[in-house]
């Protein structure tokens, strides 16, 4: 039985990467892609672990040979999946969940119809500001940069299937994982897994 595809976006700061970490933790079942990115690593990030971190150059030839499920430009850095890879975990029956922007979602939606897409919203514009600031890695002109393609972000909110308001974290969390479940027993999916005892209950 194959796995689902998942797509989890939301702005900067609004805490989708805790989110996700904590969820693939939890859940056996859940591989979280890794992105390519031309972006410098972050203090603490692995190679392979948080990001392919790749140069502008080996970026540019793996998106013109058509190796990325989807890709995007966002602070002036590149990102990209890797469709080999994520066909080849839904095969093995794992779910598969796409950290990625809005850009990369609408990407994903052409070539997955069934995937399911959530938006992780933060609970105010003065908390995700304060969330920012608190990582310590940025000046006010870049604060200010991300709070304004933080609005811009949060206007595609509406072309996702699910809403959660990352305010208590532990809340989000559940409900992130309410989500997962959910799609994990729709139709589609149990008609396959349950072929066997549908057709013994209905004979």
């Amino acid at each position: 039985m194959s796995g689902s595809l998942f797509i989890v976006a939301a702005p900067s700061g609004a805490g989708k990467t805790s989110l996700v970490k904590a969820l693939v933790k939890q859940d056996n079942n859940i591989k979280l892609s890794v992105s390519h990115t031309t972006r410098a690593a972050r203090p603490g990030e692995v190679n392979g672990q948080d990001y392919w971190f790749v140069s502008q150059d080996e970026f540019a030839q793996m998106r013109d040979t058509g190796a990325f499920l989807e890709s995007a430009t966002v602070f002036d850095n590149s990102y990209g999946t890797s469709a080999e890879t994520i066909e080849a975990q839904i095969k093995q029956g794992f779910d598969v969940i796409l950290e990625i922007d809005w850009q990369g979602a609408q990407q994903v939606r052409k070539n997955h119809a069934n995937c399911t897409s959530i938006f992780i919203l933060p609970p105010s514009k003065a908390t995700l500001e304060q969330r920012l600031r608190g990582r310590g890695q940025d000046d006010d002109d870049t604060i200010a940069r991300r709070m304004r393609d933080a609005e811009n972000e949060m206007s595609h909110y509406i072309e996702f299937d699910y809403l959660i308001v990352n305010d208590d974290f532990d809340i989000a969390l559940a409900e992130l994982s309410a989500v997962i479940c959910a799609r994990r027993h729709c139709l589609d999916v149990q008609k396959h897994i349950l072929a066997n005892l549908l057709l013994e209950l209905l004979a």
